[in-house]
């Protein structure tokens, strides 16, 4: 819950819900403190025994263990981030935007947009708790302004969405020490664009193939191929029939795009071709008030 004050404190709040396995139906069950203002993004461990949250607001990140009724126990590990970077309106402190756990649910990547940093966590699930690794942080371009990053599948390669100068930035994984190396940083947007645009959010496809990243103010999706090295090259920008594409799922089996289109209410599916990553429209358009995220769940 994306706010900056909860049960009388300056926090916001991580709700629990359960799902019925039919009608897909959301029920309440709790809520709990994340610790600090303006949550924007959690991640779950493989394990399901912990909740990752990331404050953007209070620049900071917590961790919440779930109990065996689905309900949210209160935070186990809270970090507060120090820093600040170069741009004057947007990076006068941190700001927590995203925390990711590697696909060996040992390590978890925090990308705080207001120091220009991935802060890297070990993550212990026995004490839940969030260790800063031996190398801490990888620092980004100055105002580069770091804010959703993905791995590929086989976790050798991992992938950062910058929103301030709108570049995706490439690095190499070691998984046993969770230390990343950039390789490179690329644009997300059309040489030729002057217009204002930030992106937002970024996904590695389930075959491991390509990149897709996304633009809000351009409204496109970028997408790359990735090479046998990590590195990537262009492939395409597809227009997100809609404004503000603020995010975007892919579905498990790689076939479909749903790009979620904030300020038209719209979520628009594209498919996916499996040769050049390349997008079509399927014609299918949902309005949706405001979306803002969208995720895929496979119930049983």
């Amino acid at each position: 819950n994306e706010v900056g004050e909860f049960a009388g404190e300056a926090s916001g709040a991580v709700t629990a819900f359960s799902i019925d396995s039919k009608t897909g139906e959301l029920t309440y069950l709790n809520q709990q403190s994340s610790q600090g203002k303006g949550p924007c993004h959690l991640s779950v461990d493989k394990t399901d025994q912990y909740v990752l949250v990331a404050n953007y607001g209070g620049g900071s990140v917590s961790i919440l263990p779930i109990q065996q009724d689905g309900q949210i126990g209160e935070a186990t590990d809270f970090v507060q981030h120090q820093g600040s970077s170069i741009n004057q309106n947007r990076q006068q402190e941190p700001h927590a935007h995203s925390i990711m756990i590697d696909p060996n649910n040992r390590y978890a990547f925090a990308a705080d947009l207001g120091v220009d940093k991935i802060l890297i966590y070990q993550l212990d699930l026995a004490a839940g708790k969030l260790i800063p690794n031996e190398h801490p942080w990888v620092s980004i371009t100055p105002g580069a302004g770091p804010r959703h990053f993905a791995f590929t599948p086989n976790g050798e390669y991992a992938y950062l969405i910058n929103e301030l100068d709108s570049t995706i930035t490439a690095f190499t994984y070691d998984t046993s020490q969770g230390n990343l190396n950039q390789i490179q940083t690329v644009p997300t947007l059309p040489d030729d664009f002057e217009d204002v645009s930030h992106c937002a959010d970024i996904h590695v496809s389930p075959s491991g193939k390509f990149v897709y990243g996304s633009n809000r103010g351009h409204d496109s999706l970028v997408i790359f191929k990735i090479e046998d090295t990590g590195h990537l090259s262009y492939v395409d920008h597809q227009l997100t029939l809609g404004q503000n594409p603020r995010n975007f799922a892919i579905d498990p089996t790689g076939t479909f795009l749903l790009a979620a289109n904030q300020s038209t209410n719209n979520i628009v599916t594209f498919r996916i071709d499996q040769q050049t990553g390349k997008l079509t429209s399927t014609g299918n358009i949902v309005e949706v008030p405001m979306p803002v995220c969208i995720k895929m769940i496979y119930l049983p």
